[in-house]
Formats: C-alpha cells, sequence, structure tokens
C-alpha cells in the first residue's frame, strides 16, 4: 500500500522537489501546507488532491477559501500557525515531511513527534533552536527524525552498518563554501544580496542561499548533526568540497571513512528519507565520473565567515545558545535582503548574541519562543 505523506511548506524549493519524488513514487498526499503561496498551492491541490490543506498567512487563508468554495471534492482548510501544527498532528500520514523554512518549523516538528509519527526534517532549525525537545519528544513517542539535509542524509546513509556505526568516531560535514569562496573581509565589504543569492551548485530559496553564503548553514548543520548523531561538536569537522559531489562522510574508530556520493539534487536525500530502508530508482539524474575534472578539498575560513564561529561557540555553550543565533540569523538575514545591512554585519550580529548572555541550563517550548524574540530584538537594537 502507498504511503501517505503530509508535506509542509509544499510552495518552497525543497517542497516542490519533495513532491517529483512523492510523484515519481506513487505515494499518496494526505495534507499540503503552504505561507502564503495561494497561487501554487492550489495548482499542487488540483495535481495531488490532499485531504486537508493548511495556510499560515491569513490573508493568503482567505483567498485560499474563495478558491475551494468553488472547487469539487476540496480539500478541508485549516488556517494559521495552529492549522499548521493541527495538520502536522493529523494520525492519518504515515510520514510528516517538514520543509518549512526558519523557527516555524519547530511545532509541527513537536506536533507530529508527539503523535509517535516519523518525520523527515528538512526544518534544521527545529533542532537547532529546540533540540533536546525534539529529540527527547521522539525517544519518548519512539518516532523516527529522519534526515532530509543532502549532509545529514549523507551522514545517516554511511550509518545503515549498524555494527560499525557503534565505533563512530568522527563527522566530516562538507560545504560547497558558497559564492563568496576564498574570499577576504575586505573583497565582502561591499557584497550585495544579488551577490549572495548565486549559489555556485545548488537552487535553493533565498533565505538558504545567504546562509550558505555566509556558512551560517554550515554552522546550523553542525548543530544538528550533535543531535542527530551524539557526537560532541569537536567531533563534527567542516571540510570545503567545492564540487557539491561528496555531501558528507563519517570516519570510524579504525580510521577508515566512508563518504556518501552524489550529483548535488535535493531529490536524492529527499527521496531516501521518504523510502528508507529501502533504496527505489527515482528521478534524480545518476552521476557520471567521466565528467568529474576534480574533487577538491578546502578548509573553512571562520575569521571571514565569523557565523560559523559563533554556531561553534553556541552549541558549545549549549542551552538555548543556538536558538539564540538562529533568531539573530533569521532576523539579519531579513535586513540584509532588503538592503537595510551590509553582508559582514550577518556575521557580527550572530557572534554578538552568541557572546552576549550564557544561555545554559534546561527549557520549555516558551522558552525557546522568548529567547528568538529577544535575539531578534537584539539584531534590531544593535544595527
Amino acid at each position: 500500500m502507498a504511503k501517505k505523506i503530509t508535506l509542509l511548506g509544499s510552495t518552497g524549493s525543497i517542497g516542490t522537489q519533495s513532491l517529483d519524488v512523492i510523484q515519481a513514487q506513487g505515494y499518496e498526499v494526505y495534507g499540503l501546507a503552504a505561507h502564503s503561496n495561494v497561487s501554487l498551492l492550489f495548482k499542487q491541490i488540483q495535481q495531488f488532491s490532499p485531504a486537508v490543506v493548511a495556510v499560515v498567512d491569513d490573508e493568503a487563508a482567505k483567498k485560499m477559501r474563495t478558491l475551494l468554495d468553488g472547487m469539487a471534492n476540496a480539500p478541508k482548510l485549516l488556517c494559521g500557525k495552529e492549522g499548521l501544527e493541527e495538520l502536522a498532528a493529523m494520525p492519518q500520514a504515515d510520514i510528516v515531511l517538514n520543509a518549512v523554512v526558519g523557527i516555524a518549523g519547530l511545532p509541527a516538528t513537536l506536533a507530529a513527534l508527539e503523535q509517535g509519527i516519523d518525520v523527515a526534517l528538512a526544518n534544521k532549525e527545529s533542532l537547532v533552536t529546540g533540540g533536546y525537545l525534539v529529540t527527547e519528544t521522539a525517544k519518548r513517542k519512539q518516532a523516527r527524525l529522519l534526515p532530509v539535509d543532502s549532509e545529514h542524509s549523507a551522514i545517516f546513509q554511511c550509518l545503515q552498518d549498524a555494527h560499525s556505526a557503534k565505533t563512530l568516531q568522527k563527522i566530516l560535514l562538507t560545504a560547497s563554501g558558497g559564492p563568496f569562496f576564498g574570499k577576504t573581509k575586505a573583497e565582502l565589504q561591499h557584497a550585495t544580496r544579488q551577490d549572495a543569492l548565486r549559489h555556485p551548485n545548488w537552487s535553493m530559496g533565498n533565505k538558504i542561499t545567504i546562509d550558505s553564503a555566509t556558512l551560517m548553514n554550515k554552522g546550523l548543520e553542525l548543530i544538528e548533526a550533535v543531535w542527530l548523531f551524539g557526537l560532541p561538536p569537536e567531533k563534527v569537522q567542516i571540510v570545503v568540497q567545492r564540487q557539491s559531489i561528496i555531501h558528507s562522510m563519517v570516519q570510524f574508530a579504525d580510521h577508515s571513512i566512508l563518504a556518501q556520493l552524489g550529483v548535488p539534487d535535493m531529490r536524492i536525500p529527499i527521496q531516501y528519507a521518504l523510502t528508507w530502508p529501502e533504496r527505489v530508482p527515482g528521478p534524480a539524474p545518476e552521476l557520471d565520473f567521466t565528467k568529474l575534472s576534480s574533487i577538491t578539498f578546502d578548509v573553512a575560513d571562520e575569521e571571514t565567515f565569523r557565523c560559523l564561529a559563533a554556531c561553534k561557540k553556541a552549541i558549545s555553550k549549549g542551552g538555548l545558545a543556538p536558538c539564540a543565533a538562529n533568531g539573530a540569523n533569521e532576523e539579519a538575514v531579513r535586513l540584509f535582503l532588503e538592503d537595510k545591512i551590509s553582508f559582514l554585519k550577518i556575521g557580527e550580529l550572530v557572534e554578538g548574541i552568541v557572546e552576549s548572555e550564557n544561555f545554559a541550563g534546561s527549557y520549555t517550548v516558551q522558552d525557546v519562543y522568548e529567547c528568538d524574540r529577544m535575539a531578534r530584538a537584539y539584531v534590531l537594537e544593535h544595527i
């Protein structure tokens, strides 16, 4: 029987590629959710016939209600943040794929896990902001967290040999280096929005593309790897792999290293999360080694790209420090995309919030939201 999938963030880059995979595998779409892209969501509804849809933005939800009023066999419409959580918690789905951008994805991740539903996680902020809460809930409810990020999927794939996985010694987390690899601070003084959005290998949404340019994305992934795979941060090494062919590697006790390779196509990790533990044909092309001129490695420049250094400091501090770093980054990236701050200012602000307080100790969901609010306020006070 085909799996039933609930897809959160269906109109974004990961969401649309997820629908490619779902269609290729003949899976059923139980639910779709989007923030405000009503026109694309309505096309997806017509194509995949979900039972339930959720629209977070209030004005967009009103437009969607109008469109659905004239539709035969229209899906149930849920509205607002509460609607997103309600959809995530519906037990009819076999798996919830969370591709929401930012901390907004955390409540939905927790809602699904609380119902014992497996979560294919493309929303790295769920683990960055609430790592303890997410992993504790998954363990308590015996629900699986299946990584969708290409790097974490690569690590997950390399650890499928359970016997070898017991001797995991180090994670080698690869980074493309983004559009500014090799640039100095002086060269980045006047980097523009358009410059930062020119990623050399991947086609992604604006926010994650900026995070790749600042190396914040790699810092977030380091934090996520700590929660997913149980290694301390000093055992996660960032390696620049410019061609994005090696998606990450793991090293075992005997110093043997396994790597996962493939074309830079997000449909590969998306599909593995949905079909795990099976491997089946899919829509992504195969890697042609005869067309590879080289595979190179380099060191990530933490002196120029301060977001990465800030994230390392945040996960070492523990508690809500990663949440503060994430909140400050989300606000700073928003301002940069609006041409209100410089590119280098993003790293300064993220590092500043991490160093501003201790952040240690246990926390609740309410504490996460308060920390996020405080971090965003810090950014607005320091621009």
